[in-house]
């Protein structure tokens, strides 16, 4: 894995509760992306979602508005930091927040009928456990949406970096991983507007 965060949990803690405070500050502009994102899961109302790594909550609204109120709406995110933020913006009207590792969520099988996932496979310590787990979750034939919204070239030269081979985001790599863990990618984007891969839940 590429990512320097992504060796341990409390490293991925420790990075991202640094940020919390200012993180909207840094990226104001992406919650139409957010939103365009959102509408490629195909949420219908009464759904039950995660948003999985919420951060600061900015997928929560648009979540919200797709499934309306008979819908579930949970944002599990493992840094307090993140999670306050997403407080302090008003988010926690939309979701449900659980301060939680994604690897060991606090559901039981088959919970959920889709979950979003923005930025987050960069910073599991164990990719392969993490995406297990999501399709645990999720009932067969659910969604996974795998978001950024910009892509893998645009991420990397805003962090100075080059796109490496094993770089997990990569089809090629994404897709016998998601295949292990559960998953069927059915579609792929890597533009510079938005990073997106869209996964059944295996049935």
């Amino acid at each position: 894995m590429t990512d320097h965060h992504a060796d341990r949990p409390h490293e991925v803690r420790a990075f991202f509760a640094q940020r919390a405070a200012d993180w909207d500050t840094k990226f104001p502009d992406d919650g139409p992306a957010y939103a365009a994102g959102v509408a490629e899961l195909g949420l219908q109302e009464g759904d039950r979602v995660l948003d999985a790594g919420c951060g600061t909550g900015r997928a929560l609204p648009p979540l919200r508005d797709a499934v309306g109120a008979r819908g579930t709406v949970l944002g599990a995110d493992l840094t307090p930091e993140m999670l306050h933020a997403a407080v302090d913006a008003g988010r926690d009207r939309h979701a449900a927040l659980l301060l939680a590792d994604v690897t060991r969520l606090p559901l039981p099988g088959a919970a959920l009928d889709a979950v979003f996932a923005a930025g987050l496979i960069s910073h599991l310590p164990d990719s392969a456990g993490g995406l297990t787990e999501l399709a645990r979750v999720v009932r067969p034939g659910g969604r996974l949406a795998l978001f950024h919204p910009i892509g893998r070239a645009a991420l990397a030269a805003r962090k100075g970096r080059p796109i490496t081979p094993d770089d997990l985001r990569a089809e090629p790599n994404l897709r016998p991983l998601l295949a292990d863990c559960g998953w069927e990618l059915m579609r792929y984007e890597d533009k510079d507007s938005r990073y997106l891969a869209l996964a059944a839940r295996r049935r």
